[in-house]
């Protein structure tokens, strides 16, 4: 892992089109900005874990025929 220390109003540059800014720093939280193109999704890590998870209990689970023919 890289570790970089920022101010308030300064950057990284991730790859050729994605910039994180320091927006705000208030006691224990800073607050950032994600500058990237609409195409990179963008996830609080949190949230990104929900997600692959519902993505492997819905991959896991068995459809009945009835239930592929409710989908049609």
């Amino acid at each position: 892992m890289l570790a970089l220390s920022r101010k308030v109003n300064e950057s990284i540059v991730l790859g050729n089109n994605i910039e994180i800014t320091v927006l705000e720093i208030k006691g224990d939280q800073v607050k950032i900005g994600v500058s990237a193109p609409k195409s990179v999704p963008i996830y609080r890590k949190e949230l990104y874990l929900q997600i692959q998870q519902s993505n492997k209990e819905a991959a896991n689970e068995e459809l009945s025929p009835d239930a592929l023919n409710n989908l049609f």
